[in-house]
């Protein structure tokens, strides 16, 4: 199973292909190969590294919320 995780755009650099996100408090460096430029403040969908996706703030809210579900069910 793959999963995409959501993260806002906290460095961008412009001319070169990765930015720093932030999600669920922690910073990562990814590529942006996939999505083209991109810009601080933007919500990107992460996986395995690279943004995969560009989202609006709704989309990313949303699927931040079914992650912190998931994360939040634990063993029965």
């Amino acid at each position: 199973m793959c999963l995409a995780v959501p993260g806002r755009v906290v460095e961008a650099s412009p001319g070169e292909s990765w930015a720093v996100v932030e999600s669920f408090g922690l910073r990562l460096q990814v590529g942006t190969q996939l999505v083209g430029e991109v810009k601080t403040g933007e919500y990107l969908m992460v996986h395995a590294g690279y943004a995969i996706e560009k989202v609006d703030l709704l989309e990313a809210g949303k699927q931040m919320r079914i992650l912190e579900e998931l994360l939040g069910a634990g063993p029965g």
